[in-house]
């Protein structure tokens, strides 16, 4: 991996001999979901993932005051405006809760809550070991 994020790979034989080629930025991987769908999986922690029940415009919508209200504290943290970062903070939160990220789970068999815990730490731990033996 190159300075900047870019990746070196071979260029194929022949074309630029044995230099490497820069392929440009990498590209994320695709989020590691639970076999439930429940989580997310972010650096070995689980995040709840949204409630797959919302519509695809409401989820859509949500998706876009989040971000707005995202934008809204950095704005306002980088003014030093506590007020604005509070009311934005307030934004965030109410998304995430409209999302299913916070606030009462959104699966409705009774299952425990494993928000921010270590997936290791957690029923999914056999699951994850597997996963990251891949």
């Amino acid at each position: 991996m190159r300075e900047g994020g870019h990746a070196l790979q071979q260029a194929p034989s022949g074309i630029l001999g044995d230099h490497a080629m820069d392929t440009g930025p990498t590209m994320p991987q695709a989020p590691l979901f639970t076999p439930d769908g429940r989580y997310l999986v972010v650096r070995g922690r689980l995040w709840r993932a949204a409630n797959p029940g919302l519509s695809a415009a409401e989820h859509a919508r949500l998706v876009k005051t989040l971000m707005a209200a995202r934008r809204q504290m950095g704005a306002a943290r980088r003014a030093g405006d506590r007020p604005a970062l509070a009311l934005a903070a307030a934004a965030v939160d109410a998304a995430k809760h409209g999302l299913g990220e916070r606030g009462p789970v959104w699966w409705h068999d009774g299952a425990p809550d494993y928000n921010r815990h270590l997936a290791r730490n957690t029923p999914y731990a056999d699951w994850y070991a597997a996963q990251r033996q891949q």
